[in-house]
């Protein structure tokens, strides 16, 4: 099916005045040494661009993710990790002979600006792909900027599913890969009782839906359910109503973001609720958070991941030290970090099979390379499906001593990758294929 589609006369995307923004530019410049980075240039119309008229030798390329502002404390660090992989690449040679050129914009951790950043790095940029975003609010927020320029975002965070673009590679977690597997191992070591704490946005929300789902369909009770807005400290009421809920004891499942982990991890321990009778199983919660929150408060505690440090492989080996040499021997790496390095060598992949093919300057060539890719990442391997997500293997940590993860849980080998989630009413049965051609919604249907 791949390579029939790549041998298809794709369409020329986008409006008459943005005429080539579509192609795989090559601005102007000479070739450097790691990446090129660009905070806020000035626009140049199509006609006038090296870019539009394919001369120079750089391929632009965006980086859109929130460097101040609540999410920074996540975000910050993938910015780093993508630029690692960027570097990597361009003193490998680059891409089909070009080097890569990076314009970085700052979402600023306010979703409607995320929409107008990425707006701008497509147009007046014209950059050829985006990475970014991390909480599934600035992701929804962007979505219908690139479903109206029909361009191109990768995806790094595990996310609570329910979506399935043809827009967006997906290199994080969809739920049967992170939410699903950790809520069967809380029911087999932990216990039956839930208490479900949250931030206030799409995908706490959403991936609480999945997880009182899930344990209605296997014995397990929602003792209590509580969001707070992106930000918000004031987590002591949340943590009197787990005591009077729990009171001997019972699972936390935490989907709070950004700052808020800090206060509650903090009051937790402050409050006497222990991991050895109320273990908190975490989801955005990885190296780089418990560094910045203080491993006193986080040791004995869980996280649901598919990528830690402390995973033994050749390749994260390399990962760990390059990164460290890059960005410091203190640096810590985490599962967000490695699925933006997954992304930007997934698209390498991608523009290079294409360009083998001669279409490599066609945005729907890119994308349909895309499909079937393969990377021996970190992680371990992990392959690129028709619905625009990855496989990946389900990890689980358990915070130790010196930060780091202990590994208690991992599968055998990667699992595929299943957006429409399977245990909500609503979607069960529905699959994503980008890939066929013989069905009406390829995002969403039923197998007849």
């Amino acid at each position: 099916m791949t390579s029939e589609l790549s041998r298809r006369k794709f369409l020329l995307y986008g409006s008459a005045a943005l005429g080539t923004s579509i192609l795989l530019k090559a601005c102007a410049g000479g070739e450097t040494d790691g990446s090129t980075t660009t905070e806020s240039p000035a626009a140049e119309s199509p006609a006038e661009s090296p870019a539009a008229s394919g001369g120079g030798g750089t391929i632009k390329v965006g980086i859109l993710h929130s460097l101040s502002g609540t999410m920074a404390i996540s975000e910050k660090s993938v910015v780093d990790s993508t630029e690692l992989a960027i570097e990597e690449i361009n003193n490998a040679g680059g891409i089909l002979g070009k080097q890569i050129e990076v314009v970085k914009e700052d979402g600023a951790s306010d979703w409607p600006n995320f929409a107008e950043k990425a707006r701008k790095l497509i147009e007046q940029d014209q950059v050829v792909v985006i990475f970014g975003c991390w909480t599934s609010a600035s992701r929804k927020a962007v979505l219908p900027v690139f479903e109206e320029k029909n361009h191109m975002l990768f995806y790094p965070v595990q996310y609570e599913g329910q979506e399935c673009s043809k827009n967006i590679f997906y290199t994080g977690a969809a739920p049967n890969q992170q939410i699903e597997p950790s809520v069967d191992w809380l029911l087999e070591e932990k216990g039956k009782e839930f208490y479900l704490v949250g931030s206030d946005y799409v995908f706490p929300r959403t991936a609480n839906t999945i997880i009182k789902a899930q344990l209605q369909a296997k014995g397990g009770t929602t003792v209590g359910e509580d969001y707070l807005t992106l930000g918000n400290t004031e987590v002591a009421p949340i943590i009197a109503k787990i005591r009077s809920a729990l009171p001997n004891g019972g699972v936390i499942y935490n989907t709070l973001n950004g700052d808020s982990n800090v206060a509650f991890f903090k009051q937790m321990q402050g409050a006497g609720l222990a991991p050895d009778k109320y273990p908190v199983m975490s989801v955005s919660i990885a190296e780089e958070e418990v560094k910045a929150i203080g491993v006193d408060f986080l040791k004995g505690q869980y996280a649901a991941w598919n990528y830690f440090q402390t995973v033994e492989t050749p390749e994260n080996t390399k990962y760990v030290e390059a990164f460290r040499a890059k960005f410091g021997e203190d640096r810590v790496t985490n599962d967000p970090m490695e699925a933006a390095y997954i992304s930007v060598n997934i698209w390498k992949q991608a523009v290079e099979q294409a360009g083998s093919e001669g279409t490599s300057t066609d945005l729907e060539a890119v994308r349909t390379a895309a499909v079937g890719q393969e990377f021996s990442a970190p992680e371990g391997p992990v392959k690129m499906f028709g619905n625009h997500h990855i496989s990946k293997t389900v990890r689980i940590g358990e915070v130790r001593d010196d930060g780091l993860f202990e590994i208690v849980y991992a599968t055998s080998s990667p699992v595929d990758p299943v957006p429409w989630n399977q245990y909500v009413a609503e979607t069960k049965g529905f699959v994503c294929d980008w890939t066929r051609t013989d069905v009406g919604n390829p995002g969403q249907f039923k197998e007849s």
